[in-house]
C-alpha cells in the first residue's frame, strides 16, 4: 500500500467544503456565544471554567493513547503552575506534571510561530520521567515507525510513517507550512484538521505523537481566531476513539481529503456544544455552593465537591454510601446519615432503591 507521503501530490491536500458550509458557519457563531457565555461569569468562574476545560483536554488527550491520569494530580498540576496555589506540592506522577505544563504552554503561545525548539520542548514536557525513548528530539532508530493492532504474530499494519532520516527535512516542510498558511486557509477549523493529519503522518517522535498533534491542532484553532479555544478537543475524541483512528488511518491513504475534513469539523462542533454546557454548569455550579454552603458540614462539602468536578456529565454512578465513606474518610454509619441528610435537604435525589441506591445531586 502507497501512503499519503508516498504520493506525488504530498503535501498537497485536497478538499471540497460542500457538505459543511452550515458547519463551518456554526462554528464561528458558537465560537462567539462561548466567548459571550465565558464573559457573563465573575473573574474566579472565569478561572474554574477556564481550568476545567484544561483539566479534560490533559486527561482525555491521555486516555486516548491508554493513559489514566489521576484529575486531582492534573488539576493541581495546572493550579500550582498558574500561580493560583503555588503551596501545592509536585504530585508523584510525572506524567500528569508534563500534560500540565503543556496544556499551559499550548495556551500561553498559540500567538507564537511553531518552531523545531518549541516542539521539542512541548516533547520534553510531555515525556517527563521517560528514560525509555529519545526525548526532545526527532526520532533516529532505523526500524520502521508502524502503526499496528493485534497479537504478535498476527500484528496489522495501518500506517508506516517516513523513515526517520526524512522526518528532519518533513518537519522543516511542515512548520513552514504551519506558519504560512493562516494566511492562506481562512477558516480556522480547515487549518486546524489539515495540520493534525499532516503532522500525524510524519509522526516524528518515537512516543507522544498524537497527544502533540491534538496540541497543534488547537494552536491553529488558537491562532486563527485569534485567542485560545475554550473547549477540549480531546474529550469530543475520546468520546469515540474508534472512528477517530479510522478517519484517521483513511486520510492517510490519499492525498484527498474530504471525508477526514467533515468528521475533524464535526469533532469540533461537539467539543464546542460540550464547553457550552460545562461553562454554563460552571454558573450552575456557584449558585449552588451560594445557596447551601451553610447547609453542608466539612465532610458533605468535600464529596458535593469531588463530585461536581466531574462537571455536567455528572458523577460516574452516582454517589453511593461506599464511595462517600471512602471519600469522606468517615464510619459507614456517618455516612448513611449524612447521605440521607443531604437527601432531606433536597440537595441529593435518590435513585434506585435499597443496597443498590445511589445519589445524584440537585443541581
Amino acid at each position: 500500500m502507497r501512503y499519503n507521503w508516498q504520493q506525488k501530490d504530498w503535501p498537497n491536500f485536497q478538499y471540497q467544503t460542500t457538505d459543511i458550509e452550515d458547519s463551518l458557519f456554526d462554528f464561528a457563531q458558537r465560537t462567539g456565544r462561548i466567548s459571550g457565555v465565558l464573559e457573563g461569569l465573575s473573574e474566579t468562574e472565569q478561572t474554574e471554567a477556564i481550568i476545567n476545560l484544561m483539566v479534560s483536554e490533559a486527561i482525555k488527550t491521555s486516555e486516548i493513547e491508554g493513559e489514566y491520569l489521576s484529575r486531582n494530580d492534573v488539576m493541581s498540576s495546572i493550579r500550582r503552575n498558574l500561580g493560583l496555589n503555588p503551596e501545592l506540592p509536585l504530585t508523584k506522577d510525572k506524567r500528569a506534571e508534563g500534560v500540565a505544563e503543556l496544556m499551559l504552554a499550548v495556551r500561553n503561545d498559540f500567538s507564537k510561530p511553531l518552531t523545531t525548539q518549541m516542539l521539542f520542548d512541548w516533547h520534553t514536557m510531555l515525556m517527563k520521567g521517560n528514560t525509555q525513548i529519545e526525548i526532545g528530539q526527532w526520532r533516529t532508530h532505523e526500524e520502521p515507525m508502524q502503526i499496528v493492532s493485534g497479537a504478535i504474530g498476527r500484528e496489522v499494519v495501518h500506517f508506516e510513517a517516513p523513515q526517520s532520516n526524512k522526518v528532519p527535512s518533513e518537519m522543516d516542510g511542515f512548520i513552514q507550512w504551519f506558519n504560512t498558511s493562516q494566511d492562506e486557509i481562512k477558516k480556522p477549523v480547515l487549518r486546524s484538521a489539515i495540520a493534525h493529519l499532516y503532522f500525524e503522518s510524519i509522526h516524528p517522535f518515537e512516543d507522544g505523537n498524537g497527544r502533540i498533534g491534538r496540541a497543534i491542532a488547537e494552536k491553529a484553532l488558537s491562532q486563527s481566531i485569534g485567542r485560545p479555544v475554550l473547549f477540549s478537543l480531546s474529550k469530543s475524541i475520546e468520546g469515540n476513539k474508534k472512528t477517530y483512528y479510522d478517519a484517521l488511518q483513511n486520510a492517510q491513504r490519499s492525498n484527498e481529503i474530504t471525508n477526514w475534513i467533515n468528521y475533524f469539523v464535526q469533532t469540533v462542533l461537539d467539543a464546542q456544544i460540550d464547553a457550552e454546557q460545562e461553562i454554563e454548569f460552571t454558573l450552575k455550579k456557584t449558585k449552588f455552593f451560594d445557596q447551601h454552603k451553610d447547609e453542608l458540614n466539612e465532610r458533605q462539602q468535600k464529596v458535593v465537591k469531588r463530585m461536581l468536578e466531574e462537571g455536567h456529565q455528572g458523577f460516574k454512578g452516582g454517589m453511593n454510601a461506599r464511595k462517600y465513606l471512602s471519600l469522606a474518610k468517615t464510619s459507614k454509619a456517618t455516612a448513611t446519615r449524612d447521605l440521607q441528610d443531604l437527601v432531606t435537604k433536597s440537595i441529593f435525589k435518590p435513585i434506585g432503591g435499597g443496597r443498590s441506591t445511589r445519589y445524584e445531586i440537585n443541581i
